[in-house]
């Protein structure tokens, strides 16, 4: 993998059929939405950004959510049309929708394939139908498997996600469940341990005691070190602490957002960075979907901060994002940084990050402290 940051374009759908009560994303449950008028607030957002993007290569395209499969097809070709016009995009162009295999038709995914979409996430999460059901999903593996062998006819490039350390799961029952994720899987993976988030059903449950069943630490690392080994195996290695591909099949857009590119997002809730007159800004939407769409409709904008990030906030967030990545970040992103320095030479003599070929990166025996090394070196 080269280091060209790259310049993508995030959209939020904020609508699903259900809130999942791990999710703590902005996402919302109505019985109906008004596809014309999202369209439309999609497109002026999009014609908006890039009056102050519009020099870039737009090398990736993002759907979203919330449920983005519960777009109508004419609602995605508006989005995709609208891009078009506004930048000028990459031959390789990267467009990715994601998908509840709940919401999965075959003639809504050839619309979409027609629209330009060329890359399919679903969100299987589980492949075991008690689990789904514990997780607040809609639907079964059964319905999993005729959702990914669809996706597979219609598109060239189809990834999947997987929730593991959830309630009450062995290392054997996640060993049988990933190996039959593996041996059916297309070129990518995600594959993500159970967090408990605040503000979630989960989480409510938890502070109250009644989430029993969750692995201990020991356990965790035993199924984080397993899913390492059998990636590997299958040869989908891991590219970031959470996601795995046979190499060149790696999610363009992700690689943006760990390398520290720069993105539009449109749509509530949704979350940029953009390097604006030689300074990087984050942006963020409002995140209530009515007030966003009246918004965008009325003063043309659904914008709610635009803020210019210091160069110490943009370095710390270089150093979070990218030491997520198996190959890490180069030398450059430390900055001759003194300080810095000792805290990864004290990180290296323990045996937890590397220097190799100009580089900068977490070790094998490092990856499952993640977040520990990030506080260690971001404080």
């Amino acid at each position: 993998m080269d280091d060209r940051p790259g310049f993508g374009l995030y959209v939020h759908w904020p609508f699903c059929q259900a809130k999942c009560p791990y999710c703590d994303f902005n996402s919302h449950v109505v019985s109906q939405v008004d596809q014309t008028r999202w369209a439309g607030a999609f497109v002026s957002e999009i014609r908006r950004v890039a009056e102050v993007t519009k020099d870039r290569l737009l090398d990736s395209v993002f759907f979203g959510g919330g449920t983005p499969s519960l777009m109508h097809p004419k609602t995605v070709d508006a989005v995709l049309e609208a891009v078009r016009g506004a930048w000028t995009t990459a031959n390789d162009l990267e467009v990715t929708l994601e998908a509840n295999p709940s919401s999965v038709e075959a003639a809504r995914f050839e619309a979409y394939r027609a629209s330009g979409v060329n890359r399919v996430s679903l969100g299987v999460q589980a492949l075991n139908d008690r689990d789904l059901k514990a997780l607040g999903r809609l639907h079964s593996v059964r319905d999993a498997r005729n959702a990914f062998e669809t996706a597979r006819k219609v598109f060239d490039r189809v990834s999947f996600d997987l929730i593991y350390a959830r309630q009450n799961q062995s290392l054997s029952d996640w060993e049988a469940e990933l190996r039959e994720a593996l041996e059916i899987a297309d070129g990518h993976v995600s594959l993500y341990q159970l967090t408990i988030e605040d503000n979630t059903a989960f989480g409510e449950r938890f502070a109250r005691g009644r989430l029993g069943g969750l692995p201990d630490e020991d356990l965790s690392a035993d199924m984080y070190s397993l899913t390492q080994d059998m990636t590997e195996a299958f040869g989908l290695p891991a590219y970031e602490i959470s996601n795995h591909a046979r190499p060149g099949e790696e999610s363009k857009h992700n690689l943006i957002y760990w390398r520290s590119g720069d993105w539009a997002a449109v749509g509530p809730g949704a979350h940029g960075r953009l390097t604006l007159d030689g300074y990087r800004c984050a942006t963020t939407a409002h995140s209530q979907p009515g007030k966003w769409l009246k918004l965008v409709e009325d003063i043309g904008s659904g914008e709610n901060s635009n803020e210019m990030l210091s160069q110490n906030e943009v370095k710390e967030e270089r150093l979070m994002m990218g030491l997520r990545l198996t190959d890490g970040i180069p030398e450059s992103a430390i900055d001759q940084d003194q300080l810095l320095i000792n805290k990864i030479n004290n990180l290296r003599d323990m045996g937890l990050m590397k220097f190799d070929s100009g580089r900068f990166a977490i070790t094998e025996k490092g990856r499952p402290l993640l977040n520990a090394i990030l506080r260690e070196i971001l404080t």
